[in-house]
């Protein structure tokens, strides 16, 4: 690994930005021991380490099939397109590598084909669009529409002809020698680096000894980059879910079925229209209730059935709505059972719907201990989830106990200097640990602020003395800063006050795609962004356009969503403290998320900020201090121009927030 990544090796002949950090060089070599003698390693590298070679290199030494695991398709990306072909460029060693998204990232032939002559066009301006698709299909070698650049991103037909696992036909579509889906399983197979995100992984591990939907190929290594977003994606997999979309796709794939017998497909016809009409009377049900606006609420057995007095039960109005759903299910299920002489795709919606009505059952009867029932309100999206509260044992069972090796890695991984935490929630007994600090020199790059006064965030004050906070911040920074919130109704309350004071463009989460705000920030002088939680993690922005990050409070799960509410019970239900062994941990770790969003380079310098007086009034305060990176701390917000004129930020009689 010296020889790869020291001085004198091949990453400094040929990386235009080479740096020699020897934290890069320690973490590769525990991952090639760790490849080579079997076992988990759990590292935590800090920012500026080098990690992703740091894992590359030893994964592409050990000759054999590897699955890297990201937390999102952009960091897939990037390693496939950027760190892969350096690699292949600079390595003796000859190796393949190949990427794989979700089946809905591709289109499908069969679908596409049947689409010509359906109604699945939003509008007449969707037409080009639908052009553009189709000679696209048939000269793209991947099927992948992430390369279809010039197309919108919300195109209302793409779900129509997307590939997707449910809709999947298998050896018996005519299309499946060209399919996209069967070429990138091959090219899996064919590879020895196989780069996933954690979507794709954990949904194709829910699938497996499944005849339908599994892609990815077998494997007895993987890694998992970013890994602290691992338990709630997989949590999201092992469960059970049903949408107002997903019925609504089954119905519309039913009624593009081709039924040669005109009964029948009439027949059909009456079946998907009663179905679509108690399924519209179903959701209705979930749009009022505790609150009309986004969010999710818990389920309860009692809004599906009510006790009488003399001890017999009954179904409520909500009740109703589901048996009359169920029964509508139940016909189209005996319809299509029935059809004699079927074409290919008919055993697939029979399966589906099958599935969904076993799913809403599952949900709705509410009786597994292990799960916690809930409902998702998203725009114009009901979505009922049937979650487990612990998927730490699912994962040992299914995964950490069946692969020979499994390599843990992020910037955030531990709490308190220990990874107790992430072992827990995911179910790792046995695993080496490493910790490598952060290549960036924080005690000269990086100040933190406390402000001196602030009241408790739970005090209706908090918001007035926030403002008057990020204001003299922003000023202090001359803009140049990510205001980040645990919340989008505090984000929007807390934006329109500031930015009708500060003279700096202010931006803020929602007004366009992610991409599309992180570029005009870059390219906008002494711009703000105001944001909430996707942009604490995975955001990289260097260089003075982002010279200070600001957070309103600590970011503590909500108490009140379903799933933290029943992860709390079960801790404390089985003696432990929900607090100490939940809340704490996994709101430092998303606290180093959030500021790990300033200092990307070793020529960056900046200002963190965290309002939130708990840091220094609550005992658990020092947890968080003790788990960020050693630079210095004020109270004295005139200190922080010292940090912008050049000067050395090491402040005289203040202590480093990690000592």
């Amino acid at each position: 690994m010296e020889n790869i990544f020291g001085p004198g090796g091949l990453i400094a002949k040929y990386h235009p930005n080479y740096e020699y950090r020897p934290g890069q060089v320690k973490m590769a070599e525990a991952v090639a021991e760790v490849l080579s003698k079997g076992g988990h390693l759990l590292v935590e590298a800090g920012t500026g380490t080098g990690k992703t070679l740091a894992y590359l290199v030893p994964a592409i030494a050990a000759n054999r099939r590897i699955i890297v695991s990201t937390g999102t398709k952009n960091l897939q990306e990037q390693l496939f397109f950027k760190d892969i072909p350096f690699l292949q460029q600079i390595l003796p060693h000859h190796f393949r590598a190949t990427y794989m998204k979700g089946r809905s990232n591709y289109v499908c032939l069969n679908r596409l084909k049947r689409a010509e002559n359906s109604p699945v066009l939003g509008g007449l301006e969707e037409i080009d669009y639908f052009d553009q698709i189709r000679r696209w299909a048939y000269e793209t070698q991947v099927g992948d529409r992430a390369e279809l650049t010039d197309l919108p991103e919300d195109l209302s037909f793409w779900h129509a002809i997307d590939a997707r696992s449910e809709i999947c036909l298998g050896q018996k579509c005519p299309d499946f020698d060209p399919c996209f889906i069967t070429k990138m399983r091959q090219r899996a197979l064919d590879s020895d680096i196989v780069i996933v995100n954690h979507h794709l992984f954990f949904a194709d591990l829910g699938l497996r000894g499944n005849d339908y939907g599994a892609v990815l190929p077998d494997y007895t290594t993987v890694i998992f980059d970013e890994a602290h977003e691992i338990e709630n994606i997989a949590a999201g997999y092992f469960g059970a879910n049903v949408s107002n979309y997903r019925l609504v796709d089954l119905v519309r794939d039913v009624q593009m079925m081709l039924i040669p017998d005109a009964d029948v497909a009439a027949e059909l016809i009456k079946v998907c229209a009663r179905l679509i009409q108690r399924a519209d009377r179903f959701w209705l049900s979930f749009r009022g209730g505790e609150s009309s606006s986004d969010g999710r609420y818990a389920i309860n057995r009692s809004d599906f059935v009510r006790t009488l007095t003399n001890g017999k039960s009954q179904p409520t109005a909500l009740g109703e709505n589901y048996l009359a759903l169920d029964n509508a299910l139940d016909r189209l299920i005996s319809t299509l059972a029935n059809i004699k002489d079927p074409p290919p795709e008919l055993d697939n919606l029979l399966r589906r719907a099958e599935a969904i009505k076993f799913d809403l059952e599952f949900i709705i009867a509410g009786d597994d201990p292990k799960y916690v029932y809930w409902y998702e309100r998203r725009g114009r999206g009901i979505f009922l989830q049937a979650t487990p509260i612990d998927v730490s044992a699912i994962l040992a069972d299914r995964l950490f106990d069946k692969v020979r090796t499994a390599i843990l890695t992020s910037a955030t991984l531990t709490s308190g200097g220990s990874f107790d935490f992430i072992r827990s929630r995911l179910g790792i007994n046995e695993a080496q640990e490493l910790t490598v600090g952060s290549h960036f020199d924080y005690a000269n790059q990086a100040v933190l602020y406390l402000p001196p006064r602030m009241p408790d965030p739970r005090n209706r004050e908090f918001t007035d003395a926030a403002v008057t906070e990020i204001v003299k911040l922003l000023e202090v920074s001359r803009g140049r800063a990510f205001v980040l919130f645990t919340s989008n109704s505090q984000m929007q309350m807390v934006y329109e006050r500031v930015r009708s004071i500060v003279d700096f463009p202010v931006f803020i989460q929602g007004q366009g795609s992610k991409a599309g705000l992180l570029e005009k920030f870059r390219n906008t002088p002494n711009a703000v962004l105001f944001a909430t939680a996707s942009f604490w993690h995975g955001v990289d922005v260097q260089g003075e356009a982002l010279s200070c990050v600001i957070i309103d409070k600590l970011p503590f799960a909500v108490p009140t969503d379903p799933v933290v509410a029943a992860r709390h019970k079960y801790i404390d239900g089985q003696g432990g403290n929900s607090f100490y062994e939940y809340s704490l941990p996994e709101a430092v770790i998303t606290l180093k998320q959030g500021l790990g969003r300033l200092i990307r380079s070793t020529t960056d310098r900046g200002v963190l900020a965290v309002l939130d007086p708990r840091l220094r009034t609550k005992s658990y305060g020092r947890v968080f201090l003790e788990s960020l990176p050693p630079c210095p701390v004020t109270t004295r917000i005139e200190d922080l121009a010292r940090i912008f004129s050049g000067a050395p930020a090491n402040l005289e009689g203040e202590e480093e927030c990690s000592r």
